[in-house]
């Protein structure tokens, strides 16, 4: 069964707290849990972006609940491929603040095939998934040769 990964953007509802936030990601972790899907949710308050993945049938099935969410508006899809490591094992959703300009450049990244690049150029946008490692890595228990908790695979 190959793994779907799911990235979308998204403006949180006008009052919305982080404690609100927090009973969101501890709802939508145990929903992910049975469904098969991991991810974490970057925010700064205001604004989202939700990396997830999973197998097809359980990212769909979370992809539906995010999009009937009265927490958010404006959901866009930022990309979406098939295929690969599964990159965060480790949580079934959890959330992580992060500062605007940083969720601001997480937006603009290059979501195109999900990838990253061997090298790269300091003047290079970063791809999508090497600004999400950043801004994760420093959250997570990180061991040896890059890898997360258990030796799983880190971004």
């Amino acid at each position: 069964m190959p793994l779907h990964v799911l990235v979308y953007c998204s403006q949180a509802i006008p009052g919305l707290t982080f404690d609100q936030i927090d009973d969101l990601a501890k709802d939508a972790a145990a929903h992910n849990a049975i469904a098969g899907v991991t991810g974490v949710l970057l925010t700064d308050g205001k604004r989202s972006l939700q990396y997830l993945e999973g197998p097809e049938e359980g990212l769909a099935l979370a992809y539906s609940r995010i999009i009937n969410a009265t927490s958010h508006l404006g959901v866009i899809e930022l990309g979406r491929s098939e295929g690969g490591p599964r990159r965060l094992p480790y949580w079934s959703m959890r959330w992580l603040p992060v500062e605007t300009e940083d969720l601001r450049i997480a937006e603009v990244s290059d979501w195109r095939g999900l990838g990253s690049r061997d090298e790269v150029d300091i003047d290079q946008v970063p791809t999508g998934i090497e600004g999400v490692a950043q801004l994760v890595i420093p959250y997570v228990d990180v061991g040896p040769l890059n890898t997360g908790p258990r030796g799983s695979p880190l971004l």
